[in-house]
């Protein structure tokens, strides 16, 4: 099956969170966090046109200033969400520089920054490079409860979670993954090519039979012919990121509701089990009820993260107990 997209942590588990989601057949990419991003290159960064961060502590977003030096001379626009107060404190950010030698000669970069409550997006503001990147108030877009952001092709879902603050969990959820089948296709006398992307995006947004598909020579089909014979339609993708999250009910019940059947999950795993109170102290999951989370999730594949630098000197242990977590029967992990 070929995924929508390729997620892979930025770094390696002990440094700074930050999940890389990389478009297959777009020339763009998404972040949820931006710590630390010094492994990834500046083409994949320019690659970024939306970063989802989960609250503001320094390791969540110490990586803005890379990508926004970056994507100064771009003219496609940067969209930034993050919890109640985060496009003031972007704006701040970027008031803490010196904008003398831009003018309105200069590539219109636009960053927009918005506010999302947990439900939905409540407050923006855009920036532009022309305009000194002088802070304007724009209406936010409008989604339903739930939504941080949608697409044709997939929508990004958020719980805000308690971290002594919020802090926001994401799930990238693909509208329907759309295949093809060539050998189909060549029987039908038609030649792969961009055309077919119109295609799935009719298929996506649920157009009728009868909507007509251009084709490269000028002539066009009937989408429900290639849905019935050429392409193959499935449940989408779901990629589900959770961090900074105090281990206590209210948060395992979002965190469920979030990653619920999700195709992998990142998670993380900052504390041993047997450290408890210092996990309850600082409003972290423990590895072992992380992997607890997955396994009643009913997700195939869970990936741990944010580790505790503590356990540096025996490296695996946090990864080994939240696996022996995800395998254990339920009332053995429950009991634990």
């Amino acid at each position: 099956m070929r995924w929508l997209v390729q997620p892979r942590l930025v770094n390696d588990p002990f440094s700074d969170p930050g999940l890389y989601l990389d478009f297959r057949y777009g020339r763009r990419a998404i972040l949820f966090d931006l710590g630390d991003v010094s492994p990834l290159s500046s083409r994949e960064l320019l690659r970024v046109s939306h970063v989802f961060v989960s609250h503001t502590h320094v390791d969540h977003m110490a990586g803005f200033d890379r990508l926004f030096r970056l994507c100064l001379h771009r003219p496609s626009p940067l969209i930034l969400i993050g919890p109640p107060g985060f496009a003031m404190q972007v704006e701040h950010r970027i008031r803490s520089f010196t904008w003398n030698l831009l003018d309105e000669n200069s590539v219109d970069f636009r960053l927009r920054a918005m506010d999302y409550d947990g439900r939905r997006l409540t407050k923006a503001s855009e920036f532009h490079a022309r305009e000194a990147f002088a802070r304007r108030e724009i209406e936010p877009p409008v989604f339903p409860d739930g939504m941080a952001w949608m697409e044709d092709e997939f929508r990004i879902e958020a719980v805000a979670l308690d971290h002594g603050i919020p802090s926001l969990a994401f799930a990238l959820r693909e509208v329907l993954q759309v295949n093809v089948w060539r050998g189909v296709l060549i029987e039908m006398d038609l030649a792969p090519g961009p055309w077919l992307n119109e295609a799935k995006r009719a298929v996506r947004l649920g157009l009728p039979d009868d909507h007509a598909i251009a084709l490269p020579d000028g002539g066009s089909i009937r989408l429900g012919e290639l849905k019935h014979r050429a392409l193959r339609v499935a449940p989408g993708q779901v990629v589900a990121y959770v961090t900074d999250a105090a281990p206590h009910e209210d948060n395992r019940v979002r965190i469920l509701r979030l990653a619920d059947r999700a195709d992998q999950l990142f998670i993380e795993a900052v504390f041993l089990e047997c450290d408890r109170p210092l996990a309850m102290a600082s409003h972290h999951l423990t590895a072992w009820e992380a992997g607890a989370l997955a396994r009643e999730a009913g997700v195939p594949h869970v990936t741990p993260f944010h580790h505790s630098a503590r356990y540096l000197s025996a490296h695996d242990v946090l990864r080994e107990e939240l696996y022996a977590s995800f395998a254990a029967p339920a009332q053995e992990a429950r009991s634990a």
